[in-house]
């Protein structure tokens, strides 16, 4: 199992970012490798709600996401499968200054031959999620 934490920096409310954060439909556009999100269970966002999503990079998938907490406000929790790894997205908000900061901690865990490859690959996928968060931020803050 590999762990790896990112954080940023939004100078915009805590109710904004977690508004956007928590509607997963939005993923695409500040993550370069999915290139679809949606929503595959009916009503508002909550514990138990899935999602359909396509990656394009660094192979083609199809996921399957499911929200397994939602703290309004102050952190949502997402399990699936990431390409060739099962794993666990956490997102914890917190109000800095006139702003909000944004922790995102990540566990992927390998199965079979990709286990050694997970290793290798941990630093690289560790700076494309904080380099997607930076994204997210840009988007946030125009």
């Amino acid at each position: 199992m590999h762990t790896f934490e990112n954080s940023v920096r939004i100078t915009r409310s805590v109710e904004h970012v977690f508004a956007y954060l928590a509607d997963l439909e939005h993923v695409p556009e500040w993550n370069y490798a999915i290139s679809e999100t949606r929503k595959t269970t009916p009503g508002p966002v909550a514990v138990g709600t899935t999602y359909r999503q396509v990656r394009s990079v660094p192979s083609p998938a199809v996921e399957t996401l499911t929200v397994t907490r939602l703290d309004p406000d102050r952190r949502l929790d997402v399990e699936g499968r990431l390409g060739p790894f099962d794993a666990r997205l956490s997102y914890e908000l917190e109000p800095d200054g006139e702003g909000t900061r944004l922790v995102n901690s990540v566990r992927l865990e390998a199965h079979g031959p990709m286990r050694l490859a997970a290793g290798l690959a941990r630093g690289r996928v560790r700076d494309a999620v904080a380099s997607n968060l930076g994204v997210l931020k840009k988007i946030l803050e125009r």
